[in-house]
């Protein structure tokens, strides 16, 4: 699995000119599931993700993660993010889990966030979205649930 975190003062997600998630400061996660991701992917994602230290403090370091903030986490599935663009100029998506594989896994990873207690909003999965991002920093983070296979 793979996730952009972008901190944000704000952001939602619209789906045909409906608000169907809706954050105030926090994280934005762009969230994407490879062929052969798992649920320990997914308990390695949300892990991660809660615990991220990319809030301030009082010295301006970064020493917060959203539960320290009482901050909120919008997720957003796109798949768009396991494209290949080695060849050619149009991106392939075959890296990119079949809906059936990657619902449950977006689902579960979602469930997890919302099990530490943070306020967890999502868009529709498969659905054309409208994500109005205000980027805090900016901010941008990539995390990669495969890294912790090279790191172990």
């Amino acid at each position: 699995m793979k996730a952009v975190v972008q901190r944000v003062s704000r952001a939602s997600v619209s789906v045909a000119a409906e608000v169907v998630g809706n954050i105030n400061r926090g994280l934005v996660v762009l969230l994407g599931v490879g062929r052969g991701d798992t649920e320990a992917d997914a308990r390695y994602l949300a892990r991660k993700v809660a615990n991220l230290r990319i809030f301030s403090d009082e010295a301006g370091k970064f020493n917060l993660s959203t539960s320290d903030i009482g901050g909120e986490i919008l997720v957003i599935s796109q798949f768009t993010l396991l494209a290949n663009t080695d060849k050619g100029h149009r991106p392939s998506f075959i890296a990119a889990a079949p809906p059936k594989e990657a619902q449950p896994l977006i689902e579960k990873f979602t469930q997890l966030l919302h099990e530490t207690g943070l306020k967890v909003e999502s868009g529709r999965f498969r659905e054309h979205m409208l994500v109005e991002i205000h980027n805090d920093g900016p901010v941008t983070i990539l995390l990669d649930s495969r890294s912790r296979l090279a790191n172990h």
